[in-house]
């Protein structure tokens, strides 16, 4: 019962109050529904891109870091790539503080590669840069030349030639 006092049994609920608490419970079920949707959308692209991801560093960028480190070793610039779990690396023997390094980078609305550079100011650390390979790319778009363009723009600057 009521705090009044008065008896409700019999009395009818006036319909539009009773309409707009159903539509207001459908309303919040599609969202709840669309929100799964959209969760469960993003994991599968999200899987996707690390599928992509994980063929751009074996078709890509390792054999690419391979020759670039090979054509620096002719040129008397010592470079080491390393392949560590999820990534590709350029890194100067003379300093470890300076290399190139790319990765998946998952905190955008889409996937994307990025590339990160760390150049060592005189045994002080590295000043970092990081940029996305090719902007608006997925993964799976992304080409040899999109990589050999990044290279060409950022090795100079490990080596500290402009």
């Amino acid at each position: 019962m009521p705090s009044s006092g008065r008896s409700t049994i019999g009395a009818v609920m006036d319909v539009s109050d009773l309409r707009k608490r159903i539509l207001r419970a459908l309303d919040e079920a599609r969202q709840e529904t669309a929100a799964r949707s959209d969760a469960s959308q993003r994991r599968v692209e999200q899987d996707e891109a690390k599928q992509a991801y994980e063929q751009f560093l074996q078709r890509i960028a390792v054999p690419l870091l391979r020759q670039a480190q090979d054509i620096l070793k002719a040129e008397g610039d010592l470079f080491t790539v390393h392949t560590p779990a999820d990534g590709a690396k350029l890194v100067s023997d003379a300093s470890p503080e300076t290399f190139v390094e790319f990765m998946l980078d998952r905190r955008g609305p889409r996937a994307q590669v990025s590339g990160r550079r760390s150049v060592s100011k005189h045994g002080h650390g590295g000043v970092v840069e990081e940029r996305p390979l090719a902007p608006g790319k997925t993964v799976a778009a992304l080409t040899e030349d999109d990589f050999a363009a990044y290279l060409v723009t950022e090795i100079p600057r490990l080596v500290g030639r402009r």
